[in-house]
């Protein structure tokens, strides 16, 4: 489309996760499913890994210690991304690889005070007076 998506329009990747999420809403998905993303550089450290299997298609992959651990990775070559859902990475990948993995996390914009509100369940930040939404 010349000059880009319109309004509500984006990627196919997009797409399928405005559906997920419409799925995980009606309460016809789990909300584990929806996809953390990583900068693609986080494989490197199992391609240079004896032992360590690293496959690929186009779009899917599978990385992981055979007979320990694996994760089946989404692939987004464009954007030097890939994802796994959420119920994997807290299931089936070893405390030891958290801190690399996210090293890599493909940060969302958002309010982190409202992100620590939501660590301290139903706590109270002082963030000043209310004010008008404008």
């Amino acid at each position: 489309m010349p000059g880009g998506p319109a309004a509500g329009e984006g990627s196919e990747a997009t797409a399928t996760r405005r559906l997920l999420l419409a799925r995980v809403l009606a309460g016809r998905a789990d909300a584990e499913l929806y996809p953390v993303r990583f900068r693609a550089a986080v494989i490197e450290r199992y391609r240079a890994l004896p032992g360590a299997q690293v496959i690929r298609t186009r779009n899917v992959g599978r990385v992981g210690l055979p007979r320990r651990w694996s994760l089946d990775v989404g692939i987004d070559d464009d954007a030097g991304e890939v994802s796994v859902p959420l119920r994997d990475l807290a299931g089936r990948m070893p405390e030891a690889e958290r801190d690399h993995w996210l090293d890599h996390l493909v940060d969302e914009p958002g309010s982190a005070v409202f992100l620590r509100m939501q660590f301290a369940g139903a706590a109270c930040i002082d963030d000043g007076e209310p004010e008008a939404w404008e």
